[in-house]
This record gives structure tokens, C-alpha cells and sequence, in this order.
């Protein structure tokens, strides 16, 4: 692993169009209060001269066969489109950016059917230790802070100088390999790299001006933390809000229609409105009750 990583740097300067692509094992525990259910999600950390993009790799995967999927029907023509779950979607569907060489960095996370684009405003502040020990391949220092409501401890290489990692964290002498909150409940670890060949930005798939897909495209909404927290907290009360709000917009549209359908776990399928939303409210609840353990316990307490 490091001799790709030494090689990659040698050409950085002349290959233009590479990336160095970071893949961590993202352990968490969603529920503080059932600590023995452990979570798994591969993450991808890509990094080129212009920035660094931390995203899932399932939820990735996912996406871009969606967006297949619908521009084929769309291509195809016919009077509905289908938009199904996917097998695989991803655990975690935050993704986030960090632009050099000043590292400004944003978190992309969906409330409802809305996007938002959170610029962060602290800049992570770094204890060094001498505490020195191998991760994997690589030699690697200790490092600690305190961020987003948690305590952390990393650990990086100065022999991969990137001064980048995992999440929102940066700003080591070098690449960080492991980092872990003190209560064990989130913990990134390096598992692999490789270069990969740096792809166009996606296009956007360009629909029908009465056609609206919830929560796939459309533009973020940029906001601060305090905003978020607010628009946050509002979810949390009314879960259905921007969904009921959305179907009495487009109600009185005669060339707009907007249906839902929602199955039971017991197998039950409702496709009356009021029902729909009822049911949704509850599942969203309960699924709150059990997701009460952020990585960021700061931007939504």
C-alpha cells in the first residue's frame, strides 16, 4: 500500500487527472442505549490538488444506478415513473467537502425532501502527543480534540502528506489513518487506497417540468449550523410537514400530481394521503428514537 501511495504523489504533478482515493472502515453504534448493535460502512475519502470528497461507498453505488434508472425511463417516454429503493442504499447518506488549500468545508445532508449545504465555522484545534504506534502499514502519531460535541483521538502518518482525513477532520502533519471518539461509538480506521481516473462532474438529469422527485435533485440550500439546528429541530416535531406542504402546493395543479404509497411491515399498503403521512410520521419517529447517536452531537442537539 505504500509504494502506491509514493508513486501516486510522484505523478501527481503530472498527471493532472488522478485521484487518490482513501477507503475507511466506518464502525458506529446508532443507538447509545443498545451499545452490542455495531455498525459497518465502507467510506471513500477522494482527494486531488482542488479538494478532498468524504462520502459512502454504498449510498454512491446506489445513486448513480438510480439516476441510470431514471433517465432510461425518461428516455423511454410513458405516463409514470417508477423510482424503487434500492437493495443496498447506503447507511450513511451524508457526504462531505473540503476545498484547498484554505480547507473550507461543508456537510451535505438531506431533512425531508430538502438538501442543505452546512458550512463549518471552527477550524479543529489539535493537541499533538509524542504517543507513537503502527496502524496498519504505517507509522503513526497521537493526536486529540474536541469537536462537535465529542472527544476525539486520531492518529496520522506523515508518511502520507495529505493533511486531510476522514469527516470534517484535517489539519495533522499528515494523512490521518484512525480516529475515534472516546466513548467508542464512532471509529474511522484506513483500510485500502488506490488511484483512480478523475470523472466529469455529473450532469444534471434534466426532467419534465411537471415531474418532481423528492429529495433526488435540486439545488442545496446553504445555511449555517445555527440554521440547520433550526430547521433540524422542526423535523424532529413535525416529521411530515415539508411532504404535506409539498402535496397542497401541487394539489390544486391540474398538470401536477403527486401520489405516495407506503407498505407495513406486516404488509399492509396504504395510498390514502392521511394515512400515508400517519404512518410515516411513525416509522420517522421511531427510527429518531433509535438513531440517538450522532457524529456530531452538535448540530442537532
Amino acid at each position: 500500500m505504500k509504494n502506491t501511495i509514493l508513486f501516486c504523489m510522484l505523478l501527481g504533478s503530472a498527471v493532472s487527472a488522478q485521484v487518490n482515493r482513501f477507503f475507511y472502515e466506518y464502525r458506529f453504534i446508532p443507538d447509545s442505549n443498545n451499545k452490542t448493535e455495531v455498525k459497518t460502512e465502507m467510506m471513500l475519502l477522494d482527494i486531488d490538488k482542488n479538494g478532498s470528497n468524504y462520502y459512502s461507498h454504498d449510498k454512491f453505488v446506489a445513486d448513480s444506478i438510480g439516476r441510470a434508472d431514471l433517465e432510461k425511463q425518461l428516455k423511454a417516454g410513458g405516463g409514470s415513473i417508477s423510482v424503487n429503493r434500492r437493495e443496498k442504499p447506503g447507511q450513511v447518506s451524508y457526504k462531505v467537502t473540503k476545498e484547498y488549500p484554505d480547507f473550507k468545508t461543508y456537510l451535505f445532508r438531506n431533512i425531508s425532501v430538502d438538501k442543505y449545504k452546512i458550512k463549518e465555522d471552527k477550524k479543529t484545534e489539535w493537541n499533538i502527543l509524542p504517543d507513537k504506534q503502527k496502524i496498519g502499514e504505517y507509522n503513526a502519531q497521537k493526536a486529540t480534540t474536541s469537536f462537535g460535541g465529542r472527544e476525539w483521538t486520531a492518529w496520522f502518518t506523515t508518511e502520507i502528506p495529505f493533511q486531510d482525513g476522514p469527516y470534517k477532520f484535517y489539519g495533522l502533519p499528515g494523512l490521518i489513518v484512525k480516529i475515534e471518539d472516546a466513548t467508542g461509538s464512532h471509529s474511522m480506521v484506513l483500510a485500502g487506497n488506490k488511484t483512480v481516473k478523475a470523472t466529469e462532474a455529473e450532469k444534471e438529469t434534466q426532467l419534465p417540468e411537471n415531474v418532481k422527485i423528492l429529495g433526488l435533485f435540486g439545488k442545496e440550500i446553504e445555511v449555517t449550523k445555527e440554521q440547520f439546528k433550526k430547521a433540524w429541530k422542526a423535523y424532529v416535531n413535525d416529521p411530515t410537514k415539508n411532504m404535506r406542504e409539498l402535496m397542497m402546493k401541487n394539489g390544486g395543479d391540474t398538470n401536477s400530481k403527486v401520489a405516495f404509497k407506503v407498505k407495513t411491515a406486516d404488509g399492509r399498503e396504504f395510498s390514502d394521503p392521511n394515512q400515508v403521512f400517519r404512518e410515516m410520521e411513525k416509522r420517522t419517529k421511531e427510527s429518531l428514537q433509535k438513531d440517538n447517536n450522532p457524529i456530531e452531537p452538535d448540530l442537532v442537539n
